[in-house]
């Protein structure tokens, strides 16, 4: 039985299933989401304690985590007028983020609570919903070693592997370069397949090569079936990654792939796809692409 209570803020596409898990690796967790719906079907299925705002999250908890959208979500979460800042904090409780959010918020946030008298730390994932039902995301964190030490068994309740990379904001730093990686191998998949199809060579045929080949990755066999099925609904929608790339870009990001890849986003967006998943970057440049 594990003894650390936790606050948590999030139950989105991954905060669901890494809360899920946390409760089946016998954490006590008690949670917000800013729609109830979503923490109400949680208790009647879990029993987790839900509350209405984020300070109730952190009375009688060792640490608080947030799985947010964005930094302005996550800023409400903490700066809010009912924010976790508003509350009497634990002495030395430990605030985790595992969003994708700018390492300049991070920087912000961790200041902000060291005044308060408690640590923070950056911890975004690598994985998306599978990955986090299965308990197999990679953590990249940032923040004091001994805050690290300390959060082990949360992230081993949560993934495969966990790293920690520096001080705070180097976990975000990290998973901005993941995403822009991710974003990359998207758009030169679908290149690829634009110039066979253009060319006589379906994506049925095509992508069986690929994923048999040197280049396979996991990224290409989980989506190739998106691309033949032309079936896009969200596993992570492009809306996140576009926002993740203009992360990016505004802490220095300037290479032709990098910027290639943020035009394309910007593109996709305009076309109404954001809601789609993040493969619907082929969509869009089979839509202005394919002869």
């Amino acid at each position: 039985m594990n003894h650390l209570k936790i606050g948590w803020a999030g139950l989105g596409n991954m905060g669901t299933p890494m809360v899920t898990n946390l409760i089946k690796a016998g954490f006590k967790v008690k949670v917000y989401n800013r729609t109830t719906e979503k923490a109400t079907a949680l208790h009647e299925k879990l029993g987790v304690e839900v509350v209405r705002c984020p300070k109730h999250l952190v009375e009688d908890v060792d640490m608080v985590i947030t799985m947010l959208t964005d930094d302005a979500a996550l800023k409400e979460v903490y700066e809010g007028p009912d924010g976790i800042l508003s509350a009497t904090l634990p002495v030395d409780m430990l605030a985790i983020d595992m969003s994708t959010v700018s390492p300049d918020t991070t920087r912000q946030l961790a200041a902000l609570c060291e005044a308060a008298g408690i640590w923070y730390m950056d911890a975004p994932v690598s994985g998306s919903i599978k990955p986090a039902e299965e308990g197999q995301l990679v953590i990249m964190a940032g923040g004091r070693p001994e805050d690290f030490e300390r959060a082990k068994p949360i992230f081993n309740a949560l993934g495969k592997a966990a790293y920690l990379l520096g001080e705070n904001g180097a976990g975000n730093y990290a998973k901005l370069a993941i995403n822009t990686f991710l974003g990359i191998t998207l758009q030169g998949l679908s290149e690829a397949v634009i110039f066979a199809k253009n060319n006589g060579v379906s994506p049925e045929q095509l992508l069986p090569l690929i994923n048999d080949g040197p280049l396979a990755s996991v990224v290409s066999r989980s989506k190739s079936q998106n691309i033949i099925n032309h079936d896009f609904t969200p596993s992570f929608p492009l809306s996140l990654l576009a926002k993740d790339i203009r992360l990016a870009k505004a802490q220095g990001m300037d290479t032709p792939a990098g910027n290639a890849l943020a035009d394309t986003l910007q593109e996709a967006l305009g076309k109404g796809l954001g809601a789609a998943d993040m493969m619907a970057i082929y969509q869009y440049l089979e839509q202005e692409y394919v002869v």
